[in-house]
């Protein structure tokens, strides 16, 4: 699963001067002298829910200003750039002020349009999966430095969620099978919704409860971005987490349970040399180099992030 997202929402906000309860200036939509509707532009739009979305902690607020507007109005982004002082229509206003409403609430701007790009992909996601991160990323760079490009390898994705992982590396390595699992079936339609629309001919679903699906020494690789949260972690109520599935976020406990499950798993379906990568935690690199290491696994290695924290384990066969 991915680290935490940002550490609350706020409910209450400050908008620019003279700016509406939902944050987008909704005085300035009626001249008082005249009676007349005076239509608001992109720019007075952008300004005032960005001034908005800046009370929410760790975000972006005006790049998800312009998501969400490009999300009521149906235009390109570029066209914010370029008709600045573009009217924008009243139903339009209303819808824009719907999401920002949401967002402010503290629910994720994935959800609310309903898509997340990870690698550089569009992905259908859902309240059923997690939001794929940038962090994420890197155990599909791993995974592409570590495994033969052209070599027909076969290759599991466990708890896929989205599909995002498997995705990423079928999409790159079109010569590998990817075979991804999930317990949840909300999860497994939203992923194979993106297989389909992806036309990843090389991606095949399983609903299976880690590699119970797959037999002995017939792996190549595992790769997993699993439960990780310790129970109890007050990031569990905060922020974006507060709307992500439970059971992808935290197997309970200490956190570490997924992991151990995952490398006894590892030790039976992975052929001689094959990789094991595993995203963690940044502070759970020991403990998952450990776990490995006492199953039988070999040479486990901790990789850090673009932040420097630490972000997956890798170990072989």
């Amino acid at each position: 699963m991915a680290e935490t997202g940002s550490d609350g929402a706020a409910s209450q906000r400050t908008g620019s001067e003279g700016a509406g309860s939902d944050g987008i200036g909704s005085d300035s939509t009626t001249d008082p002298g005249t009676a007349r509707t005076v239509e608001l532009h992109v720019a007075a739009v952008l300004r005032d829910a960005t001034t908005a979305l800046a009370t929410l902690p760790d975000g972006t607020p005006r790049l998800e200003a312009e998501l969400l507007l490009t999300e009521a109005t149906g235009w390109p982004r570029t066209r914010l750039f370029a008709w600045p002082d573009h009217p924008v229509a009243p139903d339009d206003l209303a819808r824009f002020a719907a999401l920002l409403a949401r967002r402010l609430a503290g629910e994720p701007i994935a959800y609310i349009r309903g898509r997340q790009e990870f690698w550089s992909l569009e992905l259908r996601v859902t309240p059923a999966t997690l939001i794929p991160r940038p962090e994420t990323e890197l155990l599909v760079e791993t995974a592409l430095e570590a495994l033969l490009a052209d070599a027909p390898l076969r290759i599991a994705d466990l708890g896929t969620g989205s599909g995002a992982i498997a995705a990423a590396l079928a999409t790159e390595r079109p010569a590998w099978q990817l075979f991804a699992t999930d317990l949840s079936p909300a999860a497994l339609m939203v992923a194979r919704e993106n297989r389909v629309r992806l036309g990843l001919r090389n991606v095949t679903l399983l609903r299976a409860n880690w590699s119970d699906a797959f037999a002995p020494a017939s792996l190549d690789a595992i790769v997993s971005n699993p439960p990780y949260v310790a129970a109890g972690d007050p990031h569990l109520v905060r922020g974006d987490l507060r709307y992500e599935p439970r059971e992808a976020l935290t197997p309970g406990g200490d956190g570490l349970d997924a992991y151990r499950a995952i490398a006894v798993d590892a030790r039976r379906c992975l052929r001689p040399g094959g990789w094991l990568i595993l995203e963690h935690g940044y502070a759970q690199g020991s403990d998952v180099c450990r776990i490995l290491a006492d199953i039988g696994l070999k040479a486990p290695t901790t990789r850090r992030d673009l932040g420097g924290h630490d972000r997956l384990t890798l170990a072989r066969a």
